[in-house]
Parts: structure tokens; sequence; C-alpha cells
């Protein structure tokens, strides 16, 4: 079968379950769940994957929500992974699309299984939940998923991986920051607030202080550094001398390095403002994403293919950088994070308006674009072996150079 043929297969693959996909993204999108939470989605994902012949491995990289699929041709070949988040945000659902992300990955990952009897090679799908951060829990523990793919030797065999964001604009893969997270906790001494506030150690004097230290810290942070969070307990009455106060903070940096370097001033002042007050602090530490790695050689690939299906391509860099755990794929191998419209250019994630995107005509016309985009881009790595070897060669290349750094 010829290469066009086989574009045409997976086009006709995809516009044939093209129902059965959106009817799938809507039922996620209606049954939002929390980071390792993800047990209905996590089920209707491996089943369909299961139906097109995937061997599916449940509660894999200590992660009960977590998968690894794959579908293999018994012929040598490279392996593209594709990458699944179906995880929702706290209170708000699916406002970052992450109902479109998993059946889109999936939908690609069909109709590129579809072709192996005549590329060589195997389809992997990677399940990988709680992307948005994990809740403590019997899920598992929080949040950066994806690391623990690499560390459990899920990417060993992957030659390439690829996914789609939902977004205002549809863009190549971009930068995005590194992220750690700090939990602090301050442990004071209860008292009556009115009759006996001299009796008492303020837990929430100590946490006001650790927010304004850090505010002011800020003034002083190099451009691209972001540290922002929030008070999760401020005590319980407004009448008693609050004995426990707590907050969470990320920090954010172009490189994990720089996110490091950072830790230890926040630290300072969390340490300082506890001798000040006469509170006992602890400090839980959380990593969270690397950076994103950019392969310029897939990003030339999705160009030509998200042209040639109809979008227009934002080149111009985008404002302001949040954090994914794609960036730890993209660390371990070549790695592809577009980004695909689904809505009104000024679109903002993590919102209402991106909620309801995500359950809208031009976010499941997106899903099948993005399907489409995913699939023929796995097909000419599955097909073309100087084009793969191009994108392993700047991946060698940048970890190379970030190494000797």
């Amino acid at each position: 079968m010829s290469n066009s043929e086989l574009r045409d297969r997976l086009e006709t693959s995809i516009q044939q379950h093209r129902d059965e996909y959106v009817a799938l993204a809507k039922d996620i999108h209606a049954h939002p769940e929390t980071g390792n939470n993800e047990y209905y989605a996590s089920n209707l994902l491996t089943q369909l994957l299961e139906k097109h012949g995937f061997t599916v491995t449940l509660n894999v990289a200590g992660h009960e929500t977590a998968f690894y699929a794959v579908k293999e041709s018994g012929k040598p070949g490279p392996t593209i992974a594709y990458l699944a988040e179906y995880d929702a945000l706290i209170d708000i659902g699916h406002a970052c699309g992450h109902n479109i992300i998993g059946v889109t990955s999936i939908a690609a990952a069909i109709a590129l299984g579809e072709t192996l009897a005549s590329t060589g090679g195997k389809v992997v799908v990677l399940g990988t939940p709680a992307e948005e951060g994990g809740l403590r829990g019997k899920g598992g523990p929080n949040g950066n998923v994806k690391a623990r793919f690499v560390e459990h030797g899920f990417l060993k065999e992957v030659d390439v991986a690829l996914m789609v964001h939902p977004a205002g604009k549809t863009r190549l893969s971009g930068p995005s920051l590194a992220n750690n997270h700090l939990y602090f906790h301050f442990y004071g001494k209860p008292s009556h607030a009115g009759s006996s506030p001299h009796k008492g150690v303020n837990a929430l004097d100590a946490l006001v202080l650790l927010y304004n230290g850090i505010s002011v810290l800020r003034q002083q942070l190099p451009d691209g550094i972001r540290v922002h969070g929030i008070i999760t307990n401020g005590g319980q009455a407004p009448n008693v001398i609050p004995e426990y106060a707590s907050a969470h903070y990320y920090i954010r940096a172009h490189t994990r390095e720089e996110v490091l370097a950072l830790e230890p001033r926040i630290r300072a002042i969390a340490e300082g403002v506890a001798l000040a007050t006469g509170t006992t602090v602890k400090i839980e530490h959380q990593v969270g994403p690397r950076d994103f790695n950019i392969n310029h050689t897939l990003n030339d690939v999705l160009l030509e293919e998200f042209t040639a299906a109809g979008e227009n391509v934002e080149l111009k860099e985008k404002e302001g950088l949040g954090s994914t755990d794609a960036g730890d794929i993209s660390h371990a191998v070549p790695t592809a994070h577009p980004y695909i419209k689904i809505g009104p250019d000024d679109l903002i994630g993590h919102t209402v308006a991106f909620r309801e995107a995500a359950n809208s005509t031009q976010g499941y016309d997106a899903l099948v674009t993005g399907a489409q985009v995913l699939a023929r881009t796995g097909l000419r790595l599955l097909t073309d072996a100087a084009l793969l070897q191009a994108a392993k060669d700047e991946f060698a290349g940048r970890t190379a150079i970030t190494q000797a750094a």
C-alpha cells in the first residue's frame, strides 16, 4: 500500500469513528475526575483501545488510573507513542480540555495502528493521569505522572511521543516552565483571641509574613521566574488564635536548575518567620514537571500537517508560559506538544469559558482534526527513516548540550 493510500486510510478510520470519539469526549467532559481519581475516564479509554486490538495494562507506573496500551505489527520498525491525558481541575471540571486530549491521542493511535501491517513497528498509548496535579490518597502520589512513566521504563523503546493540546490558537510545540511545589505547615498555640490573645502563638501571623516575604522577594527575581501560591488553611474561627495554618506554592522557571537554585531562598523566608513568631514550620517538597525540550524537526512536520488540514498556525511566540509534565517526556525522547484552536483567540485555560469550549462543536471538530494531524505525523515517522533520524539526532544534540551546561 502506497503512502498516499495509507494517509487516506488514516482519515477514513477517523471519520468512520468520528461520532464514537465525540460521544466519548462528551461523556468524559460530563464526568470530570480530578488527578489520580479518573477511574471512569480511564475505563472508557482502555475499553475502546482493547476493542481496536490494543493490549492494555492497567495500574502502571504507581498510579491506579494510569495505563499502557500497545499494538504491534510483528515486524521491525519504530515505536510511536501517543500521550493521553484525561484528568479535570478541582471544582471547575475540564477547563483545560483533557477530555479532548485523551480521545484525540487514542483516535490517532487507533488509526495509525490499522496501518501497521504495511509500515511495521508499533503504536503505544501512555495513559497519564494527574497532569494538573494529583490528590493525596489511594490514587497515587501527587502530580507529575509522566516523570514516573520515564522512571518505570515505559519510554525506553519509544522513538517519538506525540500529543496535541486544545487552545485559543493553533500553535507548534513551544517552551514551558519547570515547576516545583512547596507545602508550608505552620504550628502555633491556640488561645481565645478576645480574652487571652497573649497566651497564644498565631500560626496565621507566620503564614501572612511568609506570604508578604515571598511577595517582596518577587520584586528581585529575574524575568521568567514565577512564585505564586495560596493559603490552604488560615484557621477555623476568628475568635480563636490559629494553632495551624498552611500554604501551597509553585516555583516556576525556564529550567529545573533555576527552580532548584531559588528554593532555598523561599525556605529561608519560612524558617525566618517561624523564628520571628515563635511558631514551628514543616516544609514539604514535591518535584514538578521539567521544562519542555522543543524538537524543531517535529515542529516542521506538524506545521505541514496542520496546514494541510486547513489550520491557520500562529507562529508568533506565545505570551506567558505554564508548565506541563510532558516536559519530562520531552527530555526522554523526541516529543511534540502542539496546540489546536477550539475557541476564540483570547481563550484562557483553567476558566469556565475554556471548559465550555472543550464541550463545543468547534472543540470536537478540533478533536477530529488533531487526531488526523497526529496520525499523519506518526505515519511519516514510521515510513521515513531519514525524518525519524533527524528528529532523534536533534534530540540527542540538545540533550548533550543540556548535560554539558
